[in-house]
């Protein structure tokens, strides 16, 4: 009785080392299916974002933005400027959000089809939905086109990016467009982005 016991025992466990065996076997494979050393990762896993630099004379990357700029001023846009845009751009987007408002990001200002070289933005960019450049602009949060200001509740500083998209392809997107369409628009074919953040506090 005592070795019928030890043979079950025996065999039990055997079965036990097999199923565990076989079980990281799938695992490994099921990993190397899905990871190649050195490759980037995200929506754009394709291409390599290249660094793009961002300036304004406004206000330098983590400080304060100036009232003049926010809906408690002029509500008019920063001056921008950028380069380092990468061979192949055919196109160039800008993002401004506010990833701290109460109610998730809030989108500030959404602008595409900027002609590669045309490397800067004038202060106060007229809200029309297309500029002369041939460049579309987008909703904003407010629901509105064209650029919106800080205008975050009172309380503790809220920080606004200027993200900067050197694209591979032209959106094919007519003016108006949402965030989100831009966004889907986008994916794949960034090959090259920069950004710039400030930030502003009403008390």
């Amino acid at each position: 009785m005592m070795l019928q016991r030890r043979c079950v025992t025996s065999r039990f466990a055997g079965a036990i080392s097999v199923w565990l065996l076989l079980g990281s076997v799938a695992i490994l494979m099921a990993c190397s299916k899905n990871y190649s050393p050195g490759t980037p990762s995200g929506p754009d896993a394709e291409k390599t974002a290249m660094n793009i630099q961002i300036t304004s004379t406004a206000f330098t990357d983590g400080n304060p933005i100036p009232t003049e700029f926010t809906c408690d001023g002029s509500d008019v846009s920063p001056d921008l400027k950028w380069s380092g845009e990468p061979d192949g751009t055919k196109s160039v987007a800008l993002i401004c959000d506010d990833p701290d408002a109460p109610s998730g990001t809030f989108v500030h200002w959404v602008i595409y089809g900027i002609p590669p070289g045309d490397n800067q933005l004038p202060k106060g960019v007229p809200a029309s939905p297309t500029l002369s450049s041939g460049a579309r602009q987008g909703k904003n949060g407010f629901g509105t086109t064209g650029y919106r200001g800080p205008c975050p509740p009172r309380g503790g500083a809220h920080r606004y990016f200027f993200r900067i998209y050197a694209l591979d392809v032209t959106i094919d997107q007519p003016a108006g467009a949402s965030r989100a369409q831009i966004d889907g628009a986008m994916k794949g074919h960034i090959i090259g982005q920069g950004q710039l953040m400030g930030k502003y506090q009403r008390k």
